[in-house]
């Protein structure tokens, strides 16, 4: 896998998100994986690409009429099959990180690119799902100056708790 100087993988698809806007310069230099599913704990589903493009209807569940007002992306999915997807080019700011903090630095999304892999909290990740990240990470590494990996609570301690406590840290090549 590799990523283009426009700031996209070759793997995987492409499907546009509009929650995104300009980095405020052009330092990308962390990762920050998450975890999410939609509805909570059910995979497969439409629920993240329609959130993540504004179009998730808030009479299919419950849970979604909580949140289908909210402008968020991420620039990358990796769903539970390992498949890959993307929504906003690396060299755009995706809106995946909320108010954040990383090695005293407020504004995680301002220098970093998010990660989902669809999951939750209370079950393990797919063997699939790491050999994608890991290339990702791999392509990533070689296309910017990443220094450093971190859950979305480590950079939002408290307030988020993904990727959880079945994501499985040693299975990902941090070199």
């Amino acid at each position: 896998m590799t990523i283009s100087k426009a700031g996209f993988a070759n793997q995987g698809v492409y499907i546009s998100s509009p929650n995104y806007d300009e980095r405020p310069n052009h330092e990308i230099s962390l990762i920050v994986i998450h975890n999410i599913s939609l509805p909570p704990n059910q995979y497969g589903g439409a629920g993240i690409v329609q959130l993540f493009t504004n179009q998730l209807n808030p009479n299919e569940h419950p849970y979604y009429a909580e949140i289908y007002t909210r402008k968020v992306s991420s620039h990358f999915l990796i769903r539970r099959d390992g498949h890959l997807i993307q929504f906003v080019s690396c060299l755009n700011r995706a809106w995946h990180a909320g108010v954040s903090t990383w090695q005293g630095r407020e504004r995680c999304n301002d220098f970093s690119v998010g990660i989902e892999l669809e999951g939750s909290n209370f079950e393990a990740f797919e063997p699939e799902q790491y050999q994608t990240l890991n290339k990702l990470i791999a392509a990533l590494g070689c296309a910017y100056e990443i220094q450093a990996i971190a859950g979305h609570s480590d950079i939002a301690p408290g307030r988020k708790t993904d990727p959880g406590p079945y994501f499985d840290w040693p299975k990902i090549n941090v070199n």
